[in-house]
């Protein structure tokens, strides 16, 4: 997911009032990421603060981090110190930067960037706005860093920033799995799961909003509950938010292989409601990558696993991420990458490159790959997946699928823009629509007339 700035949307019900409490947010990184700032910004808001889209005019200048690799670290920096400039011209300015970078440097980030007045961890950002105004007043930079233990409450302020009809839920925080590529279980902790009651609880006041759409989200969904006293499990929470809600849709991000079951197929299978689209990192298949790794799966289990789905599920749009040049990778196991997609034709991969990142326990891994060979390998693969992503949405040519609008399209005023339950928001491609008229965040049926490789084009149905 691309940095967002945060500023006043067409579609926004906020009232603006004369105040001199201006801010100007970025928020940095994944899904989950921004839903703490929904946090943050819904608590800046009740402390009378107005989100103004020029840093030049804001009082408050909020950076919430990514930092779980290099890529990410630098972006975050970067952005720290364009935000900075704008306080050689608006001395009252405060900068103040927060989210995983902090959780994983607060220390070397206090010393190294003297420009920021305020550095606050994960666990401090529902308290963001008490945080700042005791700063003020004060010469020197503040961290404030705890141990992770946050876990938001449906009682917790959140000020949505994605469009109207779609948001997310962020069921869980923190992880168990200890992947060594990972450094999430030491910035963002151990697993914690929220309640089915505080969820639903979420969820009605979503849907209240006008919410279409519900993004399930967390580190590892079908980790949701293992912490919890008694049988609790994803299947368990998505029937109750079906009899709790009438949610149109709701989606599944971000599964782990081996825990992905019968049971929430099953689930999935008799229930509309929830699309038929499923992310599954995936991350490697040759089998002593995966022990390298610590991914708790063989080739053979993703084998049977993809053809469990499309047992179950055999529209089901399969997203998955990959990871080349991990320590040990050879030309066979990059070709056995290839072949892997060949024969599945998953709809949707995201590959990237290693990164070899200090407090990793891959990091201390021999048999490094080299930077031109993770570029190659990058590129070989993302090519052999662009061939089937192209064949694999050609089927939908013809067809009639409901689908979500969003609105005008960013390419030109003349077509909508929308996408099929087989399309993720921010990280898939879209539907433009050429014929008819609705409004964002209905839900209408669609004739798919052309398939580019990523993005469909269509035809509203007159019903």
């Amino acid at each position: 997911m691309r940095g967002i700035d945060f500023f006043l949307p067409s579609s926004s019900n906020l009232i603006y009032m004369n105040t001199e409490k201006t801010m100007h947010l970025v928020s940095l990184g994944c899904a989950k990421n921004l839903v703490d700032s929904e946090v943050m910004l819904a608590v800046l808001e009740n402390a009378g603060y107005t989100v103004v889209e020029d840093p030049g005019r804001a009082e408050l200048l909020l950076v919430n981090t990514c930092g779980f690799i290099q890529p990410a670290v630098e972006e975050a920096v970067d952005r720290i110190l364009r935000l900075a400039e704008y306080k050689e011209h608006n001395k009252n300015a405060i900068l103040v930067v927060c989210g995983c970078l902090v959780q994983r440097y607060g220390d070397q980030l206090l010393k190294e960037l003297p420009e920021v007045d305020l550095f606050v961890g994960i666990n401090e950002i529902a308290d963001i706005a008490d945080l700042i105004d005791r700063k003020k007043g004060a010469d020197k930079s503040v961290l404030h860093l705890q141990p992770p233990r946050f876990l938001m409450k449906s009682s917790t302020p959140r000020r949505l920033s994605t469009p109207f009809f779609q948001a997310y839920l962020k069921i869980t925080e923190g992880c168990d799995n200890r992947c060594t590529y990972c450094l999430i279980p030491s910035i963002r902790g151990n697993l914690r799961s929220r309640s089915i009651e505080d969820l639903v609880c979420e969820a009605q006041r979503l849907e209240q909003g006008g919410v279409r759409e519900l993004c399930l989200i967390a580190q590892d969904l079908t980790a949701y509950g293992n912490d919890l006293p008694g049988d609790v499990s994803l299947p368990m929470l998505l029937e109750q938010l079906l009899r709790s809600t009438d949610i149109p849709w709701f989606r599944l991000l971000y599964l782990y292989p081996t825990t992905t079951g019968d049971d929430l197929l099953a689930l999935m299978a008799r229930e509309a409601r929830i699309v038929p689209y499923l992310d599954i990192p995936f991350q490697h298949v040759s089998d002593h990558i995966l022990r390298a790794m610590n991914r708790r799966y063989t080739l053979e289990d993703l084998d049977r696993l993809v053809v469990n789905i499309r047992r179950y599920l055999p529209e089901c749009a399969l997203r998955s991420t990959l990871l080349v040049g991990f320590p040990g990778e050879t030309e066979q196991d990059v070709s056995l990458l290839i072949d892997f997609l060949e024969r599945r034709h998953l709809d949707h991969v995201g590959v990237f490159q290693y990164q070899d990142e200090p407090g990793c326990a891959a990091h201390g891994l021999a048999n490094k790959v080299g930077m031109e060979e993770k570029e190659e390998r990058y590129d070989r693969v993302m090519k052999a997946q662009a061939g089937i992503s192209d064949h694999n949405i050609k089927r939908f040519v013809g067809r009639v699928e409901p689908v979500l609008v969003e609105g005008v399209s960013s390419e030109t005023e003349l077509l909508l823009e929308g996408r099929t339950r087989f399309q993720a928001p921010d990280i898939d491609g879209c539907v433009y629509i050429a014929d008819g008229r609705a409004n964002p965040g209905d839900i209408v049926s669609v004739r798919i007339t052309e398939a580019h490789t990523y993005d469909l084009v269509g035809e509203i149905i007159r019903e």
